[in-house]
């Protein structure tokens, strides 16, 4: 087991020193002088820096508003569980005693619905000692009810990378409902990259964090959602169960030994062969049955304005047992309209954890929380750079064909 000083070296070995590092010209300095969640432009700076680098190279459309598109390597293991390496231990410490099999992904494999995989992703990272690395699903891996956690060597948790970290990256996919078809380079989750100056905050604490006085503020000034805005301890949302003209829809529920869908395709399925229309009964109320996923849509329409990013807290006991949201991450743009009304629901990927729940219309199922950037996106959601939620209502993901 190597001892705490041996894996800092093998950690920080290559680490350039902060100090001789410089952006490009079309990254102000200032983007890395503040705290807060890091823009596209600084995501370039990072890629040019060798921050971040990939064989083949890291594509231009890989690079969102803030936040980078991972894509995964040429082979998965089939994994006996799920696991983490822990502080001692790099990720491929642990795969021999775990891994059953190996499948290339070069011409395109199928993921089993219920089987767990780790797939070394292309992209790796050399950070610096003031910046981390946060990931989420994509919004279209977490529709398709496919479970995506980033793991890195010598962490502790799922989904982050510690300050300075350098080393690989993995993905764990567990798909839970549809088996899915990927192949060398299908992208299912995206990282994005916070900046700390200054002391070390409390434990717990997030660097950029908006609090609640500040989130009133914004409401105030912009609108974060139309209306008045419920806000505690983040942007509170209800869920909307008011039916849908003409057809009286409500959301849809996932059809168990469906097809195969190809990650890959956009638009390619019709979406009665795998969901389920769901509508209100006479008593105006949905029953969540345990362990069927749902897609539902937020009763508020947000927006989120270009200077901040927002994340859905998945769960939350206090309010019920119940998940709704497994991407979770809303860009900069995301339903802003300069000047205008909010304009984009909030799709939540529901499911009961082990007993039925009630929702009825209207009712607090979720909450926003909202980082600031440390600079507005050169680039930010919407039709100008192909984001495919922009102005959603109730949406499938882009694999189905609009109804």
């Amino acid at each position: 087991m190597p001892s705490t000083a041996e894996k800092q070296d093998k950690l920080f070995a290559a680490l350039p020193d902060e100090s001789q590092m410089t952006a490009p010209a079309e990254a102000p300095r200032g983007i890395f002088a503040r705290t807060g969640i890091l823009p596209s432009q600084a995501i370039r700076a990072m890629i040019a820096g060798g921050e971040i680098f990939a064989a083949p190279e890291i594509e231009p459309n890989q690079i969102q508003p803030a936040s980078l598109d991972l894509r995964l390597g040429k082979v998965a293991y089939r994994i006996r569980a799920s696991f983490l390496p822990g502080p001692n231990a790099t990720v491929r410490d642990k795969l021999g005693a775990l891994k059953f099999h190996e499948i290339d992904l070069t011409k395109g494999a199928v993921l089993e619905a219920g089987c767990v995989y780790l797939v070394p992703l292309i992209e790796q990272l050399k950070l610096r000692s003031t910046i981390a690395g946060f990931a989420n699903p994509k919004s279209s891996t977490g529709r398709l009810d496919v479970f995506t956690r980033l793991i890195a060597d010598y962490q502790d948790s799922f989904d982050a990378v510690e300050e300075g970290y350098a080393g690989p990256l993995f993905a764990e996919i567990c798909p839970r409902t549809f088996s899915i078809k990927v192949r060398y380079g299908s992208r299912l989750n995206q990282i994005r990259f916070r900046r700390r100056v200054g002391q070390q905050l409390d434990a717990g604490e997030q660097p950029g964090r908006v609090g609640d006085r500040r989130l009133r503020e914004i409401h105030s000034d912009v609108g974060l959602v139309e209306g008045e805005a419920a806000i505690r301890e983040g942007l509170n949302l209800r869920i909307s169960l008011a039916p849908i003209p003409p057809t009286g829809l409500i959301g849809y529920r996932a059809r168990r030994f469906a097809g195969v869908i190809d990650v890959d395709a956009v638009g390619a399925y019709e979406p009665n062969q795998y969901w389920e229309a769901v509508h209100l009964g006479e008593d105006k109320r949905l029953v969540l049955d345990p362990h069927e996923f749902y897609i539902l849509a937020s009763k508020e329409s947000v927006s989120v304005p270009p200077a901040y990013v927002a994340e859905m807290a998945p769960f939350d006991p206090l309010i019920g047992e119940y998940r709704v949201h497994y991407a979770g991450f809303f860009d900069p743009g995301f339903g802003y309209t300069p000047g205008g009304a909010p304009g984009a629901k909030a799709v939540l990927e529901v499911r009961s954890l082990d007993i039925p729940f009630i929702l009825e219309d209207g009712q607090i199922v979720g909450r926003l929380v909202f980082d600031k950037l440390t600079d507005i996106p050169d680039q930010i959601y919407g039709q100008g750079i192909g984001s495919h939620y922009q102005a959603q209502g109730l949406k499938l993901s882009k694999h189905f064909r609009q109804e």
